[in-house]
């Protein structure tokens, strides 16, 4: 009993200990409710790898001057090949974490932050408990444990925070990082390897002129999302990959609160996509851009063969349609705070649209690329990268009876079938059988003629990937035209840029595992403000 209350006591002693400037890194940060759960080691199950992730509030030099309040996750490997965890010590992105399909892992989150925290594994196929519900979220001081076999199939999946009405801030201040799976399937192909194999995550974000994170509590910009007026990758500021003249398969994560991205060359190549959220494409997609929402990834393939040393390419997101996405961008100019853009409100305008110096839609560079080396490898890229098996509509428990989830904003509220967030309100219609393949619809003002409040969706699903049958569209053709030659829905998805007036079709299995996994858009901003739903498999 008494070394109950010694354990407790330094508990608390050592989550006083935390500066008052990480603490009021984002103050409401604070309220975020939690939930408790019986959390020990399982007896019957057997890890092959074992780690630890410890969230904590530190400072970061991001740039000269003072440092940069961040929430850090530092990452240890307790059992097995120490090389499964990357850490980055100079960023602010949480460790990347390798392991292999098959892989049984143990993770151990120890929360040392000032506020409620829990970590999801998106994109992973994993049970109910293990899946980062924000009804597990743990206090300051407590941990959690995760325990899962990985059985995706190889690819670029990543991990952050999900705590209920502040993901967007938490996500925003640095809990997030890459969790990359291989498969022997994956290894058995002659893709690039080691150094050659480059995770990119972009993020935009904003800092005054003493370094810090600005974010902002504005209702109109959340209802529109956050946008950012730098361009980070990997959680630095003006990046640059240095590269030789061969061939790199380049891991694009779009990890911002709602920014979309449509990436192209400056100099007019085509993008060769290789793999999207849920891995391996069944052969290379050649697009002349490629959309890029929140949450989603695309691997592609890049040669550098015919580049002279010296050169450099620049990755640009160049113009397209928003709807109502970053509304009157570039309009907040000049309204409000001085910060290292210059005049500009970072994060929060006072007519509410957007006031990043990059506005939604416009034409900016994301990544600059060097070649800096020589070299004779010569890389040929392989005409049939996987097989995958499409999934049916004569399969679907629900074949002729579609689940329609309709997006919608209105009231300052953003809606999923006319609902809002609340933990414990599952509808009779959100309840599924577990072992069944369900026929699923996003409709984002399809079925009103594109009426509504225009706005694109990044939705995604929690548990099992999903494939995308096919899309409708009625609103405006030059709106539409803009992206839609760089939506790339092959393969398997778990998020899906759904756009104004649109309607994405897809079949999703609900297997192996019973509980709840939720839905919800991946614009933060609108996760935050209800736009989430829980499904209940049973």
């Amino acid at each position: 009993m008494n070394e109950n209350i010694n354990f407790q006591r330094r508990k608390l002693l050592k989550m006083a200990s935390i500066s008052a400037a990480a603490i009021t890194l984002f103050p409401s940060l604070l309220t975020a409710k939690t939930g408790k759960i019986n959390n020990q080691a399982s007896l019957d199950f057997n890890p092959d790898v074992e780690i630890r992730l410890t969230e904590e509030a530190i400072k970061l030099p991001i740039f000269a001057g003072p440092k940069t309040n961040v929430w850090k996750v530092r990452g240890e490997v307790l059992k097995g090949d120490s090389s499964v965890i990357t850490n980055d010590d100079n960023s602010y992105l949480a460790p990347t974490i390798r392991l292999s399909k098959g892989q049984k892992v143990r993770i151990y989150l120890q929360n040392n932050l000032p506020a409620n925290s829990i970590l999801h594994w998106h994109g992973l196929h994993v049970p109910s408990k293990m899946d980062g519900n924000p009804m597990y979220a743990i206090g300051a001081g407590e941990s959690f444990i995760y325990e899962f076999e990985v059985l995706n199939r190889a690819g670029t999946y990543w991990y952050h925070a999900h705590t209920h009405g502040v993901t967007a801030k938490q996500i925003y201040s640095g809990l997030a990082g890459l969790f990359i799976v291989r498969d022997a399937e994956e290894q058995a192909l002659d893709l690039p390897r080691g150094q050659f194999d480059v995770p990119i995550v972009i993020q935009d974000r904003s800092f005054d002129s003493q370094n810090q994170l600005q974010y902002t509590s504005h209702m109109m910009q959340k209802m529109q999302g956050f946008l950012g007026d730098q361009i980070m990758i990997n959680g630095r500021p003006d990046f640059t990959l240095s590269v030789a003249t061969r061939a790199y398969r380049l891991r694009l994560l779009n990890g911002s609160n709602s920014r979309i991205y449509k990436l192209a060359w400056d100099d007019g190549t085509p993008i060769k996509v290789i793999a999207t959220d849920g891995g391996l494409l069944e052969r290379p997609e050649t697009v002349p851009y490629l959309m890029l929402a929140p949450a989603e990834r695309r691997e592609i393939w890049v040669d550098f063969s015919s580049k002279k040393v010296g050169s450099e390419l620049t990755l640009r997101s160049t113009e397209f349609s928003v709807g109502g996405h970053g509304m009157m961008g570039g309009m907040g100019g000049g309204m409000g705070m001085r910060g290292r853009g210059g005049m500009g409100m970072m994060g929060g305008g006072m007519m509410g649209g957007s006031n990043s110096s990059l506005p939604s839609g416009g034409d900016y560079p994301v990544l600059k690329i060097r070649i800096t080396k020589k070299s004779s490898h010569k890389d040929k890229l392989p005409r049939r990268l996987s097989k995958i098996t499409p999934l049916q509509i004569a399969d679907a428990d629900n074949k002729n009876s579609p689940r329609r989830i309709t997006l919608s904003m209105r009231h300052m509220s953003a809606l999923l079938n006319g609902r809002s967030y609340k933990m414990n309100d599952i509808r009779e219609d959100e309840i599924i059988p577990v072992n069944t393949l369900q026929l699923m619809e996003f409709d984002n003002g399809y079925h009103r003629g594109g009426m509504g409040m225009s706005m694109p969706h990044p939705m995604h699903l929690h548990g099992e990937q999903f494939q995308i049958l096919k899309r409708e569209y009625s609103g405006s053709s030059a709106s539409y035209n803009s992206v839609n030659k760089g939506l790339v829905d092959s393969g398997w998805k778990d998020t899906v840029l759904v756009m104004p007036g649109e309607k994405v079709t897809f079949l999703k299995p609900f297997n192996d595992f019973t509980g709840i996994f939720m839905y919800h858009c991946h614009n933060l901003e609108h996760e935050d403000m209800g736009m989430m739903r829980d499904f209940l498999v049973k």
